[in-house]
C-alpha cells in the first residue's frame, strides 16, 4: 500500500464503518477520487452471458446500494459494477451499529438488512447514466413484503430498460427467511416468475438482459445439488458465488466475531472459492459464474478464475486496500498473461477446479 493510500485509510478508519462508507461515496461522487481507468488489454476482455466485458473485475453489490456512483466506479479500473441490493419500497434496514471492521482479519461483518432508497430513486439515477456503462442491478425483496417473489418480478420490470444484467439476491443472511428461497421448491417458483418477467420484457423491447442468481457460501452438498438442478432446468443465465458467510472459523478478532451478520473479506476467500468450484462441477463448463469473496489481489482474482469463475467481483477488500485496488488487480492480471504467455485470461479457467472442489472448508 502506498503512503497516500495508507494515509487515506487511516483517516477513514477514524470514523465508524458506516460513516466512512458514506464519505467514500461522497468522494467518488465529487471527483475527489481520481480516475485511473485500467489500460485496455484484449487478453482480459471476454463475452459472458452475451455481454462484452472489458476486464473481468467488477464491483460487487452492497457498496453502491442506491446507484449513486456507478460510472465513477467504472473510472477507477472496474470492468463492470453492480448496484443494489434494491427493493421496491425504501427501507431503513436494521438498527445501527450494523457494520463492523475486523482489522486483524481484514474482514467486515455487516447486518445492514437491505437498507436502500427503493426502486424509484435508483431508477432515476440510472436513467442519467450512459447506456454504454456496464451496470448490473441487484434486486431483492422488502423485509415486510407479503409476496417476496413479486418483489423480484417488480425489479425486473422496473429496471429492464437500464440494466445490463440482473442479479436476484436470495442469499443475504440479514433479511429473515430470505435464504429459504434457496430451497428447491421455493427456488423453482422464483426462477419461473423472474425469468417469465424477463422474457416478457425481452419480447416487448427486443433486448435480452441476462439474469444471475447470487447464492450463499453456507450451503450443504444437497443444497448445492438442488440449486444446480433448478438453475439448469430453467436455463438461468449464470450464478454469482458467493454472498457473505455466517461462519466465524479461524478469526483472530474474537470480540467482533460475536457480532451477528454476514462475514466478508479475506477470511471468506477459501470457503467461497471451494463452493464456486463445487458449483462449477455441478453446472458444467458453459454456465457463466461470477466469483466473489476475499478478492484482494491479482493472485486471488486469478485463483477464482482457476477455480471456475468467468468474472470476479470484490468489495470488502477495498475497505483495506483502497480505491486503487481494481486497477492494481487488472494490471496484475495483464502481468500474469505476460508471464504465462496467455492469449486470454480465460485460458486459466478451471485449471485448479479439482483442487478447489476437493477443499474441505
Amino acid at each position: 500500500m502506498n503512503p497516500l493510500t495508507n494515509l487515506a485509510r487511516r483517516g477513514l478508519f477514524l470514523f465508524d464503518p458506516e460513516t466512512a462508507h458514506g464519505l467514500s461515496i461522497k468522494a467518488l461522487r465529487s471527483g475527489l477520487v481520481p480516475s485511473c481507468p485500467a489500460k485496455a488489454d484484449k487478453r482480459l476482455s471476454q463475452t459472458v452471458a452475451g455481454i462484452d466485458f472489458p476486464n473481468p473485475i467488477g464491483m460487487a453489490a452492497g457498496y453502491d446500494k442506491n446507484a449513486e456512483v456507478p460510472e465513477a466506479l467504472l473510472k477507477i479500473g472496474f470492468g463492470f459494477t453492480e448496484i443494489g441490493t434494491v427493493t421496491p419500497k425504501p427501507q431503513a434496514g436494521n438498527d445501527k451499529p450494523r457494520i463492523f471492521r475486523l482489522v486483524e482479519d481484514e474482514a467486515v461483518i455487516n447486518r445492514l438488512g437491505f437498507n436502500n432508497e427503493g426502486h424509484g430513486a435508483a431508477l432515476a439515477r440510472l436513467k442519467t447514466c450512459s447506456r454504454a456503462a456496464l451496470i448490473g442491478v441487484n434486486i431483492g425483496a422488502n423485509k415486510d413484503s407479503a409476496d417476496r417473489v413479486a418483489d423480484y418480478v417488480n425489479g425486473i420490470h422496473t429496471f429492464y430498460s437500464v440494466a445490463r444484467y440482473f442479479t436476484a439476491n436470495i442469499s443475504s443472511p440479514n433479511t429473515p427467511g430470505l435464504r429459504d428461497l434457496q430451497a428447491r421448491e421455493s427456488l423453482a417458483a422464483l426462477l419461473i416468475a423472474v425469468l417469465t418477467a424477463r422474457d416478457e420484457e425481452a419480447r416487448s423491447s427486443n433486448r435480452y438482459v441476462p439474469v444471475f442468481l447470487k447464492i450463499a457460501p453456507d450451503l450443504t452438498e444437497e443444497g448445492m445439488d438442488d440449486i444446480a438442478a433448478e438453475v439448469l432446468a430453467h436455463n438461468l443465465d449464470g450464478l454469482i458465488v458467493s454472498n457473505t458467510t455466517l461462519s466465524r472459523d479461524g478469526l483472530k478478532d474474537q470480540h467482533q466475531a460475536k457480532e451477528a451478520g454476514g462475514l466478508s473479506g479475506k477470511p471468506l476467500f477459501e470457503k467461497s472459492t471451494a463452493v464456486l468450484a463445487r458449483m462449477r462441477k455441478r453446472v458444467g463448463p458453459n454456465l457463466p459464474i461470477i466469483g466473489v469473496g476475499g478478492v484482494g489481489s491479482a493472485e486471488t482474482a486469478a485463483e477464482k478464475i482457476r477455480a471456475g469463475a468467468d468474472l470476479v467481483q470484490l468489495y470488502s477488500c477495498m475497505v483495506y486496500e483502497g480505491p486503487a485496488l481494481p486497477g492494481r488487480i487488472v494490471r496484475g492480471l495483464s502481468d500474469l498473461c505476460d508471464r504465462e504467455r496467455l492469449s486470454s485470461i480465460r485460458d486459466i479457467r478451471d485449471s485448479r477446479l479439482d483442487y478447489w472442489a476437493g477443499r474441505k472448508v
